[in-house]
């Protein structure tokens, strides 16, 4: 599976909860927090439910609370992924 990047979680952004007019979601962005990103708790939930669907994952409950940045959320994501890829490897 491949890494996830902050290009995918932008589009997830996008979809959940739109883009601030005044904020550009680019790779700059990356290491701003949401919340001057526009981006309040409630469309972070919404992200974090997204991605855990379409990796079928299941990302720690303090993500929430510890993944301030765009990038900080995208390191969770693979940390998760890496420890459940061996796992899905094996049994395939």
């Amino acid at each position: 599976m491949s890494a996830f990047t902050t290009e995918d979680l932008f589009q997830i952004m996008r979809e959940c909860a739109g883009e601030e007019e005044s904020v550009e979601l680019s790779a700059a962005a990356a290491d701003q927090e949401f919340s001057l990103l526009g981006y309040d708790s409630l469309a972070l939930m919404e992200a974090i439910s997204r991605v855990e669907r379409r990796f079928g994952i299941e990302l720690p409950e303090d993500t929430i609370g510890e993944a301030l940045t765009p990038a900080a959320f995208v390191g969770a994501v693979n940390a998760e992924l890496a420890v459940r890829t061996p796992a899905v490897e094996a049994a395939g």
